[in-house]
């Protein structure tokens, strides 16, 4: 199987490539340029494995949450990749992609915390426990002020990853650590894992016509109104 896959959700910008289980991937932390850089990489990725597009069995994206430019910018890739080729696409989360980080640390039934900074005060979230060697989801992907993020159960030993954890001056870290056996606030979603979870979800036959591809934003304001940015600038004082 063949598959391209981008992720352009959150600060890091990345292309992979799936070639029968091997996978090649461009990554850097590249704000504002992921427009710039996320073609070219597709374009080299294939080149230097010698695929052609027309080769490709199918095309991913990191589907969101995440910042809203970068979610638009990785569905219109994949989709517009995906329309012009006649190849189905796999939406995958951006919160499971980033829960894929630091899998060769976990064992079946490791319960992960994946939190992304939202910014405006907020994070993106979401729960997993480790099943078949992947992160499964337990319950809803949220937005929500890290003040007010409740972890389900009593049970220590989660696992930690994302810049949700840093947000807010480490608000979620400082409240949760005592529960986690490992945090790393500075990871970030990558393209070779939503190539994996998609290649996994492509054998389950889950692959989606293109025009049926949609982002999953979470949140629909952009950004705070000025009433917004007063009050909060006021409960700060």
């Amino acid at each position: 199987m063949r598959l391209l896959a981008f992720e352009t959700s959150t600060e890091g910008c990345s292309v992979a490539l799936w070639l029968d289980g091997e996978v090649r991937e461009r990554f850097e932390v590249a704000p504002r340029r992921h427009a710039e850089l996320a073609l070219p990489w597709a374009e080299a990725l294939l080149a230097d494995a010698g695929i052609a597009r027309a080769q490709l069995d199918a095309v991913a994206v990191g589907r969101g949450p995440g910042a809203f430019t970068g979610v638009r910018l990785g569905v219109a890739l994949a989709q517009g990749i995906a329309l012009a080729l006649d190849l189905p696409v796999l939406p995958v989360s951006t919160l499971r992609a980033l829960a894929m980080r630091g899998m060769a640390e976990m064992f079946e039934g490791s319960r992960i915390l994946a939190a992304i900074d939202a910014r405006m005060g907020e994070i993106y979230a979401a729960t997993f426990h480790v099943e078949g060697g992947e992160p499964q989801g337990q319950g809803n992907e949220v937005v929500i002020a890290p003040t007010d993020h409740v972890l389900p159960g009593e049970d220590d030993g989660w696992i930690g990853v994302g810049t949700g954890f840093a947000a807010g001056e480490g608000i979620l870290q400082t409240k949760l650590a005592p529960r986690f056996s490992r945090i790393d606030s500075t990871a970030l979603p990558h393209a070779a894992d939503v190539a994996r979870l998609a290649a996994t979800a492509f054998a389950r036959g889950e692959a989606l016509p293109a025009d049926k591809l949609e982002p999953a934003y979470l949140r629909n304001n952009v950004a705070l109104t000025l009433a917004e940015q007063q009050a909060q600038r006021a409960n700060k004082l």
